[in-house]
C-alpha cells in the first residue's frame, strides 16, 4: 500500500517483479506466499501474480509424445497456480495498476466495468476488489456456472448479457448502458482495447517462455530455441508473447487459434461454440496480426472431448494401460487443463504436422485455466453424448490427438495478414470511436514497439508509489 498527497492506492508488483519474482523485497514474497493458503483474498496476494513458484521453477509440462503423437516436443504453460486459477488475473492487474497510476481510475470516484467471457472478468473481480474498487463483471449467460460463482465470491457484482462466448458485442452494448446511467462515476477497462493486457503478456509471458527455452535445453529438450508459439485468440493478449517470441528469434512462428464453429479471421465467419475464452467473433485492438503467421481452426466438441478424456478415469487408464502414457503425467495433465488448453494443444499438434518440425523444434502453448471452471460443462457432455468408458477414451485418444488434421489453416502471407487488420475497422473504428488514421498506425511492428517501450514508465511509476528503489 503506498501514500500519495491526494488518496491511499493498493498496488503490488512490478513487470519485472513479475517476470522475476526473486527481485520482490523477501519479506514481501515470503508473506504472499504465505498467505496463499491462508488468505487467497489478502491484497497481498497481487505478489503472488507470476509464472514461478516458490522455488522460482516456472510453471510449465512437456506433454508426452504418448498423447500428441508427434516428435516435436509440446511444452505448455499452465496458470492454475496464478491467484484467481487463470493468467488473466495478471493482465487485469497490468491493466488496472497502470490508470491508477496515470490518474485515470481512483477507487474513492469510479466503479469499474470489466467485459469478459471469462477469466479476465474474475480476473477484474479479484483484483479490483483486492484493489479496493468498486467492480462489475459482465459475461454472457452461457458461460460455465463456476465462473459466475468466482466472480461473487471475489466480491463483484455480476451481470449477464444474452448469448455465448462469440457474442461480445452485447457485452459492449451493456458496457455503454452503464456508462451512460452514470459517466462521471462508470470506468470501463475493455481488455479487448487496454494496451496493459498486450504488455503483460509481450514482457512477463513471453520473456518467461525465453527464459524456459534455455531450462529445457539444459534437460536436452530442443536447442535452446522456441519453434512456434500456439495461442488461441480471446482478447488478443495471451498471444503477444509471441512479439517477443519473434524479436529473439526472428525465424519463430507465431500461430493463432480459432474454433472452426466461429472462423472470424479464417473465413470472415461467425457463430457461436463452447471453447469458454476464445474467439469472440471480432478482430482485438491489441492483436498484432500483422506479426501473426497462421491462423488455424478447432473444433469446439474435440476440445470438449479431449478435456473429458484427460480428466476421467476411464481416459486416465486408457491412456495409461493401452497407450504407455506415464502414470505421473496423466495425473499431472488432469490438474491443469480446461478446454481452451486443450485447443492449444491440439492446435500445437496440428502446428507440427504442418510445419513437419521434428525432435529439436519446441513448440510452447498455454493451459489459460483448468479443470475447475468446467466440471458442470463436463456433466452436461455426459448427459448429451453418455459416459466415457475406456472404448470411447481410446477412439478419442487416436482420432482427436493422433490424428489431428492439418486442414483449416491459412498462412500469414501479405494479403491474408492485411485482410486480417482490415476486420478491425468494423468494430474499432464503426463501433467504438477509433479512427482510421489510429488504425492504419498498426501496420507498422513500430506501433506495437512503442506501446513495448511505456513499460519501464510503467515500473517507475509503481516504485516510485511504494517508495522502493
Amino acid at each position: 500500500m503506498v501514500k500519495t498527497d491526494k488518496r491511499t492506492l493498493i498496488t503490488g508488483p512490478t513487470f519485472e517483479e513479475m517476470l522475476h519474482p526473486e527481485k520482490i523485497d523477501p519479506a514481501v514474497r515470503a508473506r504472499a506466499l504465505d498467505m496463499r493458503e491462508k488468505d487467497p483474498l489478502d491484497p497481498i496476494n497481487l505478489y503472488n501474480i507470476t509464472w514461478q513458484d516458490e522455488h522460482g521453477q516456472i510453471y510449465y509440462d512437456v506433454l508426452p509424445p504418448e498423447l500428441t503423437g508427434v516428435e516435436a516436443p509440446i511444452v505448455v504453460l499452465y496458470a492454475k497456480d496464478f491467484p484467481t486459477g487463470s493468467h488473466k488475473v495478471g493482465a487485469t492487474y497490468a491493466v488496472l495498476v497502470e490508470k491508477e497510476l496515470l490518474g485515470e481510475v481512483d477507487p474513492s470516484k469510479h466503479t469499474l466495468i470489466w467485459p469478459s467471457t471469462g477469466n479476465y472478468g474474475i480476473g477484474g473481480a479479484w483484483v479490483g476488489c483486492r484493489m479496493e474498487f468498486d467492480s462489475v463483471v459482465i459475461l454472457p449467460e452461457e458461460m460455465s456456472r463456476e465462473r459466475f460463482d468466482l466472480v461473487h465470491r471475489y466480491g463483484a457484482r455480476l451481470y449477464l448479457t444474452p448469448g455465448c462466448e462469440s457474442n461480445v458485442k452485447e457485452i459492449y452494448d451493456k458496457s455503454k448502458e452503464l456508462k451512460a446511467e452514470d459517466p462521471e462515476r462508470v470506468r470501463i477497462l475493455n481488455q479487448f482495447e487496454v494496451m496493459g493486457n498486450y504488455r503483460f503478456h509481450y514482457y512477463v509471458t513471453g520473456n518467461t517462455i525465453v527464459e524456459l527455452a534455455d531450462v529445457l535445453q539444459a534437460q536436452g529438450i530442443g536447442n535452446g530455441k522456441i519453434a512456434a508459439y500456439v495461442s488461441a485468440m480471446g482478447s488478443g493478449g495471451t498471444i503477444a508473447a509471441g512479439d517477443r517470441l519473434k524479436q529473439v528469434w526472428p525465424e519463430h512462428r507465431i500461430i493463432g487459434l480459432e474454433p472452426t464453429q466461429c472462423p472470424t479471421l479464417f473465413r470472415n465467419g461467425y457463430g457461436g461454440h463452447d471453447i469458454q475464452g476464445i474467439g469472440d467473433k471480432h478482430v482485438t485492438w491489441i492483436h498484432n496480426v500483422m506479426n501473426m503467421d497462421a491462423i488455424m481452426c478447432i473444433d469446439d466438441i474435440e476440445s470438449k472431448m479431449g478435456l473429458q478424456l484427460v480428466v476421467e478415469e476411464p481416459g486416465w487408464k486408457t491412456m495409461i494401460e493401452r497407450y504407455g502414457v506415464p502414470e505421473e503425467s496423466v495425473r499431472r495433465m488432469a490438474t491443469y487443463f480446461g478446454i481452451s488448453g486443450i485447443c492449444n494443444v491440439l492446435g500445437a499438434i496440428k502446428t507440427a504436422k504442418f510445419y513437419g518440425y521434428g525432435k529439436d523444434d519446441v513448440i510452447v502453448t498455454i493451459c489459460t485455466d483448468a479443470i475447475d471452471r468446467y466440471h458442470s460443462v463436463m456433466a452436461d457432455m455426459t448427459a448429451t453424448y453418455g459416459p466415457m468408458d475406456e472404448t470411447e477414451a481410446a477412439v478419442r485418444l487416436v482420432s482427436i490427438f493422433h490424428k489431428q488434421k492439418t486442414d483449416w489453416i491459412k498462412e500469414g502471407t501479405v494479403d491474408n495478414r492485411n485482410c486480417w487488420h482490415n476486420l478491425k475497422y468494423y468494430t474499432w473504428v464503426e463501433q467504438q470511436g477509433k479512427t482510421v488514421e489510429e488504425l492504419d498506425a498498426q501496420k507498422s511492428q513500430e506501433w506495437w514497439e512503442a506501446e513495448q517501450a511505456k513499460l519501464a514508465e510503467i515500473d517507475a511509476l509503481i516504485r516510485e508509489y511504494r517508495g522502493t528503489p
